[in-house]
């Protein structure tokens, strides 16, 4: 096995779990740098490496995973200082490699399909990254740092890894704010959100199992106008919740009548 010098830029969520799974396998962590000291000093402190708040990389790093919000991508990547030899990647799905300077001469896309939240752990095992990079070189890097974490890797151009984040917003995002609410109506009903953890679980599996364009169930798909001005009543007490579901059951009565 391959062991890397690897830095981080950014100290949240992304960064923390990809730095203390390289940690944990055995990579040398060197530097992590982030505007937060707390969070910055945390995380070095945790896999023994040094925090700084400025975004010089001069010292020996094989790699520079660039982990911050997509909106402050192009401004911390122009202030970086590193080695000609560094790999330096960014983690966003929405981005390719036109956001790096030109003085980055190894620059790289490495995008974990995957939702990360803190005190939460991932398996890497079940963890895909997409990766874009300019060179073979680079790409020979991630790939052998990704494999190291039991992880797969496949290469993305920038179009098709921007619309995967995209298919990703949907599944992962869109879908968890509808449990959110799920868990509010629950509630005014008078259950706990756990009632609908079997609902939850079994209409995943159906989708994964026998696609979910197959799987949908419910008044729209059904054309039970009915049910549906019932449940439209019924959410008379939160206005945007009541166009949510206009929006969606529309949405999924019209791709059925196409079907």
């Amino acid at each position: 096995m391959i062991y890397y010098n690897i830095s981080f830029m950014g100290a949240g969520n992304v960064a923390s779990a990809l730095c203390e799974e390289m940690f944990a396998r055995g990579h040398n962590i060197v530097r992590i740098v982030s505007e937060t000291e707390e969070r910055g000093l945390l995380l070095a402190d945790s896999c023994n490496a040094l925090w700084s708040d400025k975004p010089d990389f001069t010292e020996k790093s094989d790699i520079l995973i660039v982990a911050v919000p997509d909106n402050r991508l192009r401004n911390v990547l122009s202030k970086i200082k590193c080695g000609n030899r560094t790999v330096v990647v960014h983690t966003a799905g929405s981005f390719g490699l036109e956001v790096f300077p030109g003085k980055i001469k190894h620059p790289g896309v490495l995008y974990p399909l995957q939702t990360f939240t803190r005190g939460r752990s991932i398996d890497f095992k079940e963890l895909n990254f997409l990766a874009e990079t300019s060179d073979q070189f680079s790409f020979s890097i991630l790939k052998n740092l990704t494999l190291s974490l039991g992880s797969k890797i496949m290469k993305s151009e920038a179009g098709n890894r921007k619309m995967l984040h995209l298919a990703a917003v949907f599944v992962c995002n869109f879908t968890n704010h509808m449990f959110t609410a799920g868990k509010e109506i629950s509630s005014i009903a008078g259950f706990p959100f756990e009632i609908l953890e079997p609902l939850i679980t079994e209409t995943y599996n159906k989708a994964v199992d026998k696609g979910p364009e197959i799987s949908q169930t419910g008044p729209a798909v059904r054309h039970d106008i009915k049910t549906i001005k019932k449940h439209l009543k019924l959410l008379s007490f939160k206005p945007e919740y009541r166009e949510m579901y206009m929006a969606i059951t529309s949405s999924i009565i019209e791709y059925y009548k196409k079907r």
